[in-house]
């Protein structure tokens, strides 16, 4: 994709939140009941979490932005092992094997290779403890088990979603279960994000202290959602307005639950020199923010070191791509320092297979110009982002 020196103008809505919608959607699927939500927009990980609940038995109506959820086949009558396919979606596979092991269902996880590296170390550790059995491969995990009630420390500098996961399946065990989170409790937002989700569909847990105690034999019960937009999305479509851009974005919400939310202040921050950021509750923002101190004055990122197990090594891949614009840095193993530097037009650039990468550079690329090698992941959360660039007045073209 090459991006020409361009400056944005226009009105636009962004797509509605990814991380609410997969947890809408499995939330949904375990009342067993009709659910509707609306203003869902589709990507490739959201197309996962479909495939996968559409394996468990559910089936899934899409019109236009809309979703209707309800049960055709009850999880005793499905044919076991369930094959569940999560392409590339973390989201999807950390939160499902929890409550596919709480079902007592035997599964067989697949994806990439990519994503299967990244890990599922929390669950191995119970599965070891509960004497689960279980397999890894290349591109699969299986499971074959049932999830017991259990009380678990875990680390809060890990992904989130081992514990959105978790939260999913307690209330479906037989008795109580407690789960301590150490601290640093990173990325805490994402979990409240479940904890909303779930509150809505009638589950009930208690948190004291970044300790949460969740009743078993609870019912899911149904709700209709409404989709709120994505603030990590909404972060590169509003850095235009940061660039000297003038860009409406219809769809703003005054408050969210979303922990990149805080972008704009970070944004607003960075016009000014050292500044020094933390990315503990938004690891998301990374590339975006890295890109936007690269042209602004500069700042220090601290506990960055969770970027480095996303779709890419985030650290290390964005920070070749910054180099060929002339940015300098200093890199420690949880620490990136940026440096306000003589930028010019880059050679071409490469997506790493990572969409907000991609979806950084293309940003940076609209004050330079260039072409970068691809861009097309940008399927994963933003199938739509090129095509929303040519709305706001960015001159994209397709090579």
């Amino acid at each position: 994709m090459r991006i020409e020196v361009s400056i944005a103008k226009g009105t636009i809505s962004v797509p509605s939140s990814k991380s609410y919608a997969h947890r809408m959607l499995i939330g949904g699927a375990l009342t067993n009941k009709e659910v509707i939500i609306e203003n869902v927009d589709l990507n490739d990980d959201i197309l996962a979490t479909i495939e996968c609940l559409e394996a468990l038995g559910k089936k899934i109506e899409i019109n236009n932005r809309q979703l209707e959820i309800t049960t055709v086949l009850p999880y005793e009558q499905l044919k076991q092992p369930v094959i569940l396919n999560c392409h590339e979606s973390g989201s999807t596979l950390r939160f499902l094997i929890p409550i596919v092991l709480a079902l007592g269902l035997e599964a067989k996880f697949i994806g990439s290779k990519k994503l299967i590296s990244r890990g599922i170390s929390v669950y191995e550790n119970i599965c070891m403890e509960q004497k689960i059995d279980y397999t890894i491969e290349e591109e699969s995990i299986y499971f074959n088990g049932k999830l017991k009630p259990c009380a678990l420390k875990i680390p809060g500098n890990i992904s989130s979603q081992f514990i959105s996961g978790l939260l999913f399946a307690f209330p479906l065990l037989e008795t109580q279960s407690i789960m301590a989170v150490k601290r640093p409790f990173e990325s805490k937002n994402y979990c409240l994000m479940t904890q909303d989700v779930l509150s809505k569909l009638g589950i009930k847990i208690q948190e004291l202290e970044n300790i949460y105690f969740v009743d078993g034999m609870q019912t899911y019960k149904p709700c209709n959602f409404v989709c709120e937009p994505d603030q990590s999305n909404q972060a590169f479509i509003d850095a235009f307005n940061y660039l000297g851009g003038n860009v409406e974005i219809t769809n703003r919400i005054d408050n969210s639950l979303q922990g990149d939310f805080v972008y704009k202040t970070y944004f607003e921050n960075l016009k000014q020199p050292n500044q020094v950021i933390d990315l503990h509750n938004c690891i998301d923002l990374g590339p975006i923010l890295f890109v936007m101190a690269a042209l602004n004055k500069g700042a220090k990122f601290l506990n960055i070191e969770r970027l480095r197990i996303k779709e890419s090594d985030r650290v290390s891949e964005l920070l070749e791509e910054l180099e060929k614009f002339g940015v300098k840095y200093h890199l420690k193993e949880n620490e990136l320092e940026i440096f306000e530097s003589p930028l010019h037009k880059p050679s071409t650039l490469e997506g790493h297979n990572d969409h907000r990468i991609v979806m950084a550079l293309s940003v940076m690329l609209s004050k330079f110009g260039g072409t970068i090698n691809g861009s097309e992941c940008v399927k994963k959360s933003y199938p739509n982002f090129f095509e929303d660039l040519t709305k706001i007045g960015i001159e994209v073209y397709n090579e």
